[in-house]
């Protein structure tokens, strides 16, 4: 895995940002596969990851608490998708020493955005987006970051999802927006991608690096395989002048166990102002 830590070893980490997503699974207290025994090993991914910004979806308020608790240079932002506390949260974990958040704003998927839990288009699961403003401490730099998580059974939510999203980014005046997720549905290759990057709209963090690793594999493993030739769904886009170095599906496994049903996704990249024009 190529780490950011190892990454920055190398480069001068003053321009480079880190980004990750990561579904961690809501928490389950028995089985194999529980929070409490899965709990290290999520951290484990995280800290090997060394993301200055990530956004995680699925996660419950006492899986956030433990996450915050184990890894103290990271805060979090979130709300529950159930409103208030309640329900998943699609959270953003930021490394404090690097990144100062300037505003926040949560909106659901659906015809009323602004009103908390409510759903429009048939889906069953309350769906969200925890977006922040953040200003990088190091380059002056701000952006926004946004984090959702599509539904996974209806199509058609997952359509007017984008729709709602590209809508919204489209009124963000900020120089670069970083927006990530879980789309539950298979990047390049289908409308809700298109809804997201058509007319160069966004970009995609996999096919703009420089350098992609795990080429192929799915980002769903449903704690049973590494699956090849598999869908990817969980992205990372970007608007604005960025040049990605490196994008990876993560697919490490510590001890030989399964931190999620899902693979995060990490991508170093380096946010680029646009000269300024001559008066």
């Amino acid at each position: 895995m190529l780490s950011c830590i190892a990454a920055n070893a190398a480069e001068s980490p003053t321009n480079e940002l880190c980004v990750a997503t990561y579904n961690i699974r809501y928490a389950s207290p028995t089985g194999a596969n529980a929070w409490p025994e899965r709990r290290p090993l999520v951290c484990d991914v995280i800290r090997a990851m060394n993301p200055d910004v990530m956004g995680t979806q699925e996660g419950l308020l006492p899986q956030l608490n433990d996450i915050a608790e184990a890894l103290p240079q990271y805060h979090w932002i979130g709300a529950g998708r159930d409103g208030g506390m309640n329900g998943e949260f699609m959270a953003v974990f930021y490394r404090t020493n690097r990144l100062q958040p300037l505003s926040t704003n949560h909106y659901w998927l659906s015809d009323t955005p602004e009103v908390p839990a409510s759903t429009s288009w048939g889906n069953r699961t309350r769906r969200m987006v925890t977006s922040v403003a953040f200003r990088d401490r190091q380059t002056g730099i701000t952006f926004d970051f946004v984090n959702t998580h599509f539904d996974h059974e209806v199509p058609v939510a997952r359509v007017r999802s984008a729709q709602l999203i590209r809508e919204r980014l489209g009124k963000v005046n900020s120089p670069f927006v970083l927006l990530v997720g879980d789309f539950n549905t298979n990047a390049e290759s289908n409308p809700v991608y298109d809804a997201l990057t058509g007319e160069g709209f966004l970009k995609d963090t996999w096919t703009e690096a420089a350098k992609r690793i795990g080429e192929g594999i799915a980002t769903f493993n449903g704690f049973q395989a590494i699956r090849t030739n598999g869908a990817r769904i969980d992205w990372i886009l970007t608007r604005g002048n960025v040049r990605v170095d490196s994008t990876e599906i993560v697919t490490t496994r510590p001890d030989g166990k399964w931190p999620s049903d899902h693979f995060p996704v990490v991508s170093r990249m380096v946010l680029m102002p646009s000269p300024a024009k001559a008066e």
